[in-house]
């Protein structure tokens, strides 16, 4: 009788949960935000622009009947996805070097399993954990990144108005942003001034910025100053008005993190009790947890208090997590 090895049973189950908790992630998803984007994104010119200053987003008239992607295009478009989020974490890292550490913190973390005389089950489990640690770290220098970006928006933008009434223009105002700001709004700024100074349109070195900063304040912005270009109106004081905004929504948002600090501390304390505990138990009595690893019973369980805790963490985050 064919029986299948412990190492592919676990492999298979750490597979069925993933994509099971990525289809509960896609489900829970706020589209709100992105409808706004799309709104923002349909004044901007109805698509990203490039170099050439054609629309990369083809429509039906002007896309090829027998358009569709590939294997290669659709990996192309991935890795251009990764470089964006090189170019969000302000980092020189490329896709080789990317997926090198990746693949040998993920041997790295098999043989530490290995070595420690863990369970089968726990082997693959440690790879894949290890191989995703880069891709964490780029998604925390982001996170990090856009946050300061977001937190010195309103006096970029009122240094810029300063500067309009100074009777400096757009670009030079960009560019005293880039002298006066600091890390990370400066350098975007500065990138803008300098593309222009090279000879793309402002309106394209605006809109490659929204794309490199996914912030939906910045895309006001440059939805402001691109409808200022073309229907007229005193910018600066669109300017004071978007950086007032942006101070009302920090503020407000401020005060929904004092309001929900309770359900968020309690949501941390309730998702790291079960890992911690059951890291103790393992260190004082291995052979009482053994049962979750071997009989089939115990598999079950342990895949459904995983489920359970991946369910739990995104109704907490749902719960606490209001837009502003």
């Amino acid at each position: 009788m064919f029986t299948l090895s412990p190492l592919l049973i676990s492999l298979a189950a750490f597979v069925g949960v993933a994509a099971l908790v990525g289809a509960v992630a896609v489900m829970f998803r706020d589209s709100s935000e992105s409808a706004i984007e799309d709104r923002l994104d349909t004044f901007m010119g109805q698509g990203r622009v490039g170099k050439g200053g054609a629309k990369n987003q083809p429509t039906l008239l002007n896309r090829p009947l027998d358009a569709g992607q590939n294997v290669f295009e659709k990996l192309l478009h991935r890795l251009e996805r990764l470089r964006l989020l090189f170019d969000q974490a302000d980092t020189n890292m490329t896709a080789t070097m990317f997926f090198t550490i990746s693949a040998a913190l993920a041997g790295g973390g098999w043989l530490l399993a290995w070595f420690l005389h863990s369970p089968v089950g726990i082997l693959p489990v440690a790879a894949v954990g290890m191989a995703f640690m880069p891709l964490f770290w780029l998604l925390m220098r982001r996170r990090k990144r856009m946050k300061a970006f977001a937190a010195q928006l309103p006096d970029a933008l009122e240094l810029l108005a300063r500067a309009l009434r100074a009777g400096h223009s757009l670009q030079a105002g960009f560019g005293l942003v880039h002298e006066e700001m600091p890390l990370p709004i400066g350098k975007e700024f500065g990138r803008v001034f300098e593309e222009q100074n090279l000879g793309i349109s402002m309106e394209e070195a605006l809109t490659v910025m929204t794309d490199r900063m996914p912030n939906l304040d910045l895309k006001f912005f440059v939805t402001a100053i691109i409808l200022q270009r073309q229907t007229g109106g005193d910018l600066a004081e669109i300017l004071d008005k978007i950086g007032r905004l942006i101070r009302e929504r920090f503020t407000i948002w401020g005060q929904i993190q004092a309001l929900t600090g309770e359900g968020r501390l309690s949501g941390v304390v309730l998702l790291g009790l079960p890992p911690v505990l059951f890291l103790a138990v393992y260190r004082l009595n291995p052979e009482y947890l053994m049962p979750l690893f071997t009989d089939p019973m115990g598999k079950k369980m342990l895949a459904g208090a995983l489920l359970m805790q991946v369910l739990g963490a995104l109704v907490i985050r749902k719960i606490v997590n209001i837009k502003v």
